[in-house]
């Protein structure tokens, strides 16, 4: 007796569950809807990279010696023209001499010549007369010939001798000069490279010389970020920007786009082939007012503002989906009518943040169908569907 007691109610719920799930594929699925209206957009491109000075000055030698003298610390504020350090004049100084001293040399036999010169001039001209009168051979009047023209020809000598002599002067006093490296701006020390007692070397075709220390300008700071392959072709000079420091996460900096790079940086990832790289572009923002807390090498996130929409109407981009009409996939939105779940192809226009703007297949006040996920995932065009009202979004 209790045995069909116990049928009977199995019967009846099982009867129940299947009224209320009829009742409930009646009713449609659950979605949720938002009302499509008009707002503005901006189309956003990130880049990561790292802050650096605008002015970034690398001092190398311009000539070889051993470093006798710094002037600064690394973190030292120098102005232009200030000194920085010295390298050893000893060697400069005695070419500088000797230079001199050739010179001295060659302006002696200069005097010397011009006055040999004067006495074959007087000669020649005192024989050419005597010629013409017969009183003179003609081989003595070609011998002060010749005499005149020997002395003039040493006489020009003389002169290209002095002025090699004067450019050699020139350039060892600025050899003597450079070994007194000063500031070429006015900037902090960033780095400084060498330490008294060490040689400085000039740089070659194989070698590149040896810096000695970096002089930045840091009131005056930018980021420079690198973009995706993907992303470089909508990054313009001029375009706006909001840059975001590590270091400072409650701040933002702004700047402008200074620089947009036409060679890609090629990264190979761990996990990819050599075949397989990432490429990146180079984009340099100069950033507008109060930097004095940047330093160099801090590193920034770059929000690039590529693109701007004023009202225009506008979908999450959760709710984009793509069905086959005609045979052919179509992205698009659904939108609720009479209780029936529409798929409408839309052509979209730029990319928000979480937004997307619609350029035609929707209207002012259409109610879009933006959740669950799973729903929409399997959502069919003319399935019923019925809207949560306490997810209705206006």
């Amino acid at each position: 007796m209790k045995k069909a007691i116990w049928i009977s109610i199995g019967i009846l719920l099982a009867v129940a569950v299947i009224i209320l799930n009829v009742k409930r594929s009646d009713s449609g699925v659950k979605v949720r809807v938002q009302k499509i209206k008009r707002t503005n957009l901006v189309s956003i491109v990130e880049g990561t990279g790292e802050i650096k000075p605008t002015k970034n000055v690398e001092i190398s030698a311009d000539i070889s010696g051993k470093i006798v003298k710094i002037g600064v610390r690394e973190g030292d504020r120098v102005k232009k023209g200030q000194f920085l350090l010295q390298i050893d004049p000893s060697l400069y100084r005695a070419e500088l001499e000797s230079a001199q001293a050739s010179l001295k040399a060659t302006e002696a036999q200069l005097i010397q010549s011009e006055a040999a010169y004067e006495i074959a001039r007087k000669n020649y001209e005192r024989a050419k007369k005597l010629f013409s009168k017969g009183i003179i051979s003609q081989e003595e009047f070609l011998k002060a010939e010749a005499d005149f023209k020997s002395s003039l020809s040493s006489l020009k000598a003389l002169k290209f001798r002095i002025k090699q002599n004067e450019a050699q002067v020139r350039s060892a006093k600025e050899k003597l000069k450079k070994t007194l490296i000063t500031s070429p701006v006015d900037g902090v020390v960033t780095s400084l490279n060498v330490e008294e007692g060490e040689v400085a070397i000039i740089g070659t075709m194989n070698n590149p010389g040896t810096i000695l220390l970096t002089v930045a300008d840091l009131s005056q700071m930018q980021a420079e970020v690198w973009v995706d392959e993907t992303d470089i072709v909508k990054v313009r000079k001029g375009q706006k920007a909001t840059v975001e420091v590590d270091a400072f996460p409650e701040e933002k900096f702004h700047g402008v786009v200074t620089e947009v790079g036409s060679s890609p940086q090629q990264e190979t990832t761990a996990l990819s082939s050599s075949q397989e790289q990432a490429k990146e572009y180079k984009v340099v923002i100069v950033l507008k007012g109060d930097v004095s807390k940047l330093k160099p090498g801090l590193t920034a996130t770059a929000k690039i503002q590529v693109a701007r929409a004023q009202n225009v109407l506008a979908v999450p981009i959760s709710s984009l989906v793509v069905r086959k009409v005609k045979g052919k996939e179509k992205e698009g939105v659904f939108v609720v009518e009479g209780g029936v779940a529409k798929f409408r192809p839309i052509e979209k226009g730029i990319m928000g943040e979480m937004k997307v703007e619609v350029r035609s297949g929707l209207k002012d006040g259409d109610q879009v169908i933006i959740g669950p996920f799973k729903v929409l995932r399997v959502l069919r065009d003319g399935q019923k569907v019925r809207v949560e009202k306490k997810f209705r979004r206006k």
